[in-house]
């Protein structure tokens, strides 16, 4: 029984390096500027949150 198991690990073991060594490169593509858009608008969204957080602290208006 132990032997059988032992068997099983040593098993899943190779076929799990055998996933890793097989790994596929792929193309890295760039990004589309719809998409940069969209990065450039969140970014700008989180900049009006932050401001507009600021502004309405009376009494604190440094921007951290």
């Amino acid at each position: 029984m132990a032997n059988q198991l032992g068997n099983l690990v040593e098993s899943i073991k190779s076929k799990v390096r055998s996933l890793k060594k097989s790994k596929i490169p792929y193309v890295k593509m760039d990004k589309s500027s719809s998409v940069k858009v969209e990065i450039r608008s969140k970014q700008a969204k989180k900049l009006i949150d932050k401001n507009l957080k600021v502004t309405n602290r009376p009494g604190k208006r440094s921007i951290s």
